[in-house]
């Protein structure tokens, strides 16, 4: 197990492809975020492939508010869906975090989910002291709306 990543899975009662659809389309984000910090997105877009770059507003555990630019690190239509984020003062900086999805058809209506929270790339000592920001069991969470709020 990588000491600088959480990776939790979960079978959703959906097809790849719907539940794909939620997570390529980032105004559905802050439906199925178990942190409680992402709060809307600035994109109305879907995202397409590797390279796009979308827009999340968040807010901080402390409360401050912020914006996030995620760079899509990943993209395989139906299969899976990636990004890193930079902050809005650096927007073509990532941080070195990685959040990614993996979806794997169990048949037409069931999917075995996999979400990834790796900050392996990050560089910084003080920034690596301060994570992991999200907690293995938010991340549970987060696939349990997806569950839940996959139309």
């Amino acid at each position: 197990m990588n000491e600088n990543q959480i990776t939790v899975s979960r079978i959703i009662d959906h097809s790849a492809k719907e539940i794909f659809d939620s997570l390529s389309l980032p105004a559905r984000h802050p439906r199925f975020d178990g942190s409680g910090m992402v709060r809307s997105s600035d994109n109305t877009e879907r995202i397409q492939q590797v390279g796009d770059v979308f827009v999340m507003n968040m807010v901080g555990r402390s409360g401050d508010e912020y914006q996030t630019h995620n760079h899509v690190t990943a993209f395989d239509e139906g299969k899976m869906v990636g990004w890193k984020p930079a902050l809005a003062e650096a927007p073509d900086r990532v941080g070195g975090w990685e959040w990614l999805y993996t979806l794997k058809p169990l048949d037409a209506h069931s999917t075995d989910v996999t979400l990834t929270y790796s900050w392996d790339g990050v560089t910084d000592r003080e920034l690596a002291s301060q994570l992991p920001v999200v907690s293995e069991d938010e991340l549970e969470q987060s696939l349990n709306l997806i569950a839940s709020t996959v139309n």
